[in-house]
């Protein structure tokens, strides 16, 4: 399967082909927001990239949050137009689970069994959305925390044994730094979720085998947090 990869959640901006859960050929920008921009660049070089080597789009994947509004709008305007232009299917796939995958093929720690993966994407302030991902565990649901110390990560102890190490990443985490000071937390720099990463994952999707279509219609991303507008403070506009 041939897909077309769509990740504009935070600042870092991709796209990408995959084909059968290996990349193709990725386009990322990663020096800030410029997504409604460089995004149809990209799409409209990873398409003729598909021309060249004779194959078809099977199906677009999509980076579905949470993360930046409007970073999401782009990428899921971009993805909805290409199913219909393209009469293909759309796989939304978590992008916290993306960011996971990045870690997992990025970090320079081996992790062992008992390691815990902690993404975190940047919701302002102290605020960041993340989950808790590890060997055998269950992963929570997408949450909106306010970071205050480790419990307020993981509130649920039994999670942890004496031998667990916690790695958090994303564009969230390095705030954190100064109020996660336990020892067996560990910052990890450099992690962002690509496109790639959702090419993968979006193979492993039920959609993928046909089942539970997504109605592209009535599809939004997963924002997480309602989007509250506040007032402007520009002179002359209300």
């Amino acid at each position: 399967m041939t897909l077309l990869c769509i990740e504009t959640s935070t600042a870092v901006c991709s796209a990408a082909v995959c084909r059968d859960g290996q990349l193709l050929k990725q386009l990322i920008n990663r020096e800030g927001s410029n997504h409604a921009r460089l995004l149809p660049l990209y799409i409209d070089e990873l398409q003729a990239y598909v021309r060249e080597q004779g194959m078809t789009i099977d199906a677009v994947a999509l980076s579905e949050g949470p993360g930046s509004y409007t970073g999401l709008r782009i990428g899921t305007s971009m993805a909805k137009g290409l199913c219909y232009g393209l009469n293909v299917p759309l796989i939304p796939v978590p992008t916290l689970e993306v960011l996971c995958k990045a870690a997992k093929q990025s970090t320079e720690y081996r992790l062992q069994s008992t390691d815990l993966l902690c993404p975190m994407i940047d919701a302002r302030r102290m605020e960041v959305y993340t989950t808790v991902s590890g060997e055998g565990l269950a992963v929570s649901g997408a949450k909106a925390v306010v970071v205050e110390n480790e419990e307020s990560l993981i509130a649920n102890s039994q999670q942890l044994t004496a031998n667990s190490q916690v790695y958090y990443f994303g564009d969230g985490a390095e705030k954190c730094t100064k109020v996660l000071t336990k020892p067996n937390w560990h910052f990890v720099p450099g992690i962002v979720p690509e496109a790639q990463y959702v090419g993968v994952l979006a193979e492993q999707s039920p959609i993928t085998n046909h089942q539970s279509p997504i109605n592209i219609a009535y599809y939004e991303p997963f924002y997480l947090k309602e989007f509250i507008a506040a007032q402007s403070h520009v002179k002359g506009l209300v």
